[in-house]
């Protein structure tokens, strides 16, 4: 295989290139699946996930942090809608 940059051949299962340092194509970078679901219910590890992904993976990256910011996202509206009701039955008394 030769690098795409700057044309040495370099080894079929190299993922970066040792003459000029960029990147090959044999790095796998595919969907995480079921994956989604733990960074929908628990959002940090979504975030990690997304941090350590997002430069060298990012379609993995964008699987992890999109559940991650919905599960946020509706945790915190179901946080602050308990908020408003409890807040509402309390002045009730």
């Amino acid at each position: 295989m030769y690098c795409s940059n700057c044309g040495k051949e370099i080894n079929n299962k190299a993922f970066v290139c040792p003459s000029c340092g960029v990147r090959t194509k044999n790095q796998e970078d595919k969907p995480i699946g079921g994956l989604g679901i733990l960074c929908f219910f628990i959002p940090v590890v979504g975030l990690c996930l997304y941090l350590v992904w997002k430069d060298d993976k990012p379609v993995r990256a964008k699987g992890a942090g999109k559940p991650a910011l919905w599960g946020f996202s509706i945790g915190m509206a179901l946080y602050m809608s308990m908020f408003v009701m409890s807040a509402i039955v309390g002045a009730a008394y």
